[in-house]
């Protein structure tokens, strides 16, 4: 393909301030793939933006097309692909393991390729080690694998780990965009849910993709009434998602004795006396694992595609990011999509 000199990437300028930049076009070498973006899912950026936190390599989850494959024997030119975050180094146990994630010694992908950009995701093109991309199947929409990364990747793993099934009730504490897909993938499994949540928006929100019971958690009663909600005992598994540190003590007593309960979360301190007096198996959970969980993931995109739609809230092109980080900031949304492009279809109706 024709090499440009230019590409177009968001980038952080000051408190609540950004702005699309021109940047040097990255470029494929060895394993590392060059991806054109077709969408990536917005996160936890937003929050460096309200900071004022420069960085011109935003974003850690996308769908893309290869354009440039180099020397890649896992991935050709025209594959469509999940993006996944990090550059872990391919060789350690966690990554051999396919835990990515939890790689200690991440690759400098900007040595390796003599690049200066194409680390971040809100851009028109990325570099990735094409052992972190993972083909979408042909009859899955660009829109909903883009929820296979972290709208449903930590959850998913998260009930994996603790054997959620079928008819056993879940308590989710949080319900932003990695809770409310806990809740579609709670809802998907066939699990009960019970949601905490004190913005209004998401909690209805929540309710819409199948929470049974959304509860205030600074409630002072919030133990009696999930106790009442179940027979009595406390949920049989629980995940926080909320990242508020007064949140871990709390969850952890809504959980039945011999419980299971998971983190994706970086804040709080737990009890270890109630721990073990419960006897509750503890877990935390980062990321989902694509080189174990492929295909059974892909199928749970399937399963969840009418809860995959509701959940995608607010479509931007990335020439709006400002107006995307806003919104964000504000909480009255679900998983938000940017796409370096103008946006491929119409929004979804938001009003709850």
């Amino acid at each position: 393909m024709p090499r440009r000199f230019k590409i177009l990437s968001v980038e952080i300028t000051g408190p609540h301030q950004s702005k699309v930049s021109e940047r040097p076009d990255p470029h494929a070498a060895a394993d590392i793939v060059k991806v054109q973006v077709l969408v990536a899912p917005m996160c936890t950026e937003w929050q460096n933006w309200r900071e004022g936190k420069h960085s011109c390599e935003l974003g850690h989850e996308a769908v893309g097309v290869v354009v440039d494959a180099a020397q890649s024997k896992r991935l050709k030119v025209g594959d469509r692909v999940v993006v996944m975050p990090h550059a872990g180094c391919g060789t350690c146990p966690a990554c051999e393991a396919g835990e990515h994630i939890h790689c200690t010694e991440q690759r400098d992908l900007f040595v390796e390729t003599s690049s200066s950009s194409g680390i971040g995701c809100y851009a028109e093109y990325l570099l990735k080690p094409d052992y972190l991309l993972y083909s979408v199947p042909e009859d899955i929409e660009t829109d909903h694998a883009a929820m296979a990364v972290c709208a449903l990747g930590p959850s998913f793993t998260a009930m994996e780990r603790m054997r959620v099934e079928a008819g056993e009730t879940m308590l989710i504490s949080g319900c932003g965009a990695v809770g409310l897909g806990a809740v579609v993938n709670a809802r998907t499994i066939g699990a009960r849910v019970i949601a905490l949540e004190i913005n209004p928006y998401r909690a209805e929100l929540a309710r819409s993709l199948g929470a049974e019971h959304v509860l205030d958690p600074t409630a002072s009663d919030i133990i009696d009434q999930v106790r009442g909600l179940t027979g009595g005992h406390g949920a049989d598994a629980a995940l926080e998602t909320s990242n508020n540190p007064a949140a871990p003590p709390i969850v952890l007593e809504l959980v039945r004795a011999r419980g299971r309960l998971a983190f994706v979360t970086w804040s709080g301190e737990l009890p270890v006396k109630r721990i073990t007096g419960k006897g509750v198996e503890i877990y935390g959970s980062w990321h989902w694992n694509h080189q174990r969980f492929g295909e059974q993931m892909m199928q749970r995109v399937r399963d969840a595609r009418p809860l995959l739609d509701k959940l995608t809230t607010h479509r931007f092109a990335m020439a709006d990011v400002e107006e995307a980080f806003k919104l964000q900031a504000t909480g009255r949304c679900g998983k938000v999509l940017l796409y370096p492009g103008a946006v491929p279809h119409a929004e979804p109706e938001t009003s709850l």
